[in-house]
C-alpha cells in the first residue's frame, strides 16, 4: 500500500526548515503540492533547501526564503508578514526550530543556557502561534508543534531541554481546547533520537555524534532513525489526507 497526501493550494510555514527534521517535512510538503515557506538563520542553507522544494514540487512551486532568528520578535513578525503577503493565507504551521544543549543545575553557566534553550523552544513557538492564529482562524488551519521524547523523559544534563519539551506539550494541549472552536487542530510530536545537525551544532565532534547516535539506536526496536522516515510515518498522518492511492 502506497500513500500520497494532496496539499494543493495550502500554504505551511516551517520553522527550522533549512536542516533536519524541519527541511525532510518541507520537502514532502513541497512534494504534495503545498507552497512551503523555508526559513533558518544562514542564508545559504535557506536557499539550498528552498531549490530543493522547489525541484521536487509537481507545478514547480517556488519555495519561500526567509532568512529569520525566531528567538527575536521582529523577524518572527517579518517571517509571517513576508508569508502572509506572498500567498495572502496560512494554511499550515509547523514550529520545529529546536536548539538543545548540555548544562546541569550547578554550572555556573546553567541559567544562561537555560533562557536560551527556552526562547528557541518555547517562547519562539507561542509568540509565533499566537501572532498566526487570525490567519489559520481563516483558514481552518492546522498547527503541529515538533516536541521530543525529552519531553517525557529525563536525561543527565539536558534538564534545560526536556523542561521546554514538556512545556510545549503541555501549551499544545492547552491550545487545542482554546482553539478547537475556532476551527483550528493542535497536534504536537515527540520523535526519538534523529540523525540531525542538531548534535552538530551543540559542538560535539563527529566521532562523539557517531558513538551517541549509535547508543541511542542500540535501544531503539528498529535500531535506527531518519528525519525523512520520521516525517513521513509520523509527521503527515496527523494532516487532513485528501487524496488515498491503494
Amino acid at each position: 500500500m502506497s500513500t500520497t497526501y494532496d496539499f494543493t493550494g495550502r500554504v505551511a510555514l516551517i520553522t527550522g526548515s533549512s536542516s533536519g527534521i524541519g527541511a525532510a517535512t518541507a520537502l514532502l510538503l513541497a512534494k504534495s503540492g503545498a507552497n512551503v515557506v523555508i526559513t533558518g538563520r544562514i542564508a545559504e542553507n535557506v536557499n539550498k533547501i528552498c531549490k530543493e522544494c522547489t525541484e521536487v514540487s509537481p507545478k514547480g512551486l517556488k519555495a519561500l526564503p526567509v532568512v529569520a532568528d525566531v528567538t527575536k520578535e521582529e523577524d518572527v513578525d517579518r517571517l509571517l508578514d513576508t508569508t502572509i503577503k506572498t500567498f495572502g493565507k496560512l494554511d499550515i504551521l509547523v514550529n520545529n526550530a529546536g536548539f538543545g544543549g548540555f548544562s546541569q543545575i550547578s554550572d555556573a553557566e546553567y541559567l544562561k543556557s537555560q533562557k536560551a534553550v527556552f526562547d528557541t523552544n518555547l517562547n519562539s513557538v507561542i509568540y509565533l502561534t499566537h501572532k498566526s492564529i487570525q490567519y489559520l482562524e481563516k483558514t481552518k488551519g492546522n498547527i503541529i508543534n515538533i516536541s521530543s521524547i525529552a519531553g517525557i523523559q529525563s536525561g543527565k544534563g539536558i534538564s534545560a531541554y526536556c523542561m521546554s519539551k514538556a512545556a510545549m506539550d503541555m501549551f499544545t494541549k492547552c491550545i487545542a481546547v482554546d482553539l478547537g472552536s475556532k476551527g483550528i487542530r493542535v497536534n504536537s510530536v515527540n520523535p526519538g533520537s534523529v540523525r540531525t545537525n542538531i548534535m552538530r551544532n551543540i559542538t560535539l565532534t563527529e566521532e562523539q555524534m557517531k558513538a551517541g547516535f549509535e547508543s541511542i539506536s542500540s535501544k531503539y526496536p528498529v535500531g535506527r532513525g531518519s528525519a525523512r522516515d520520521w516525517t513521513l510515518q509520523t509527521l503527515l498522518p496527523i494532516w487532513p489526507v485528501t487524496k488515498l492511492i491503494l
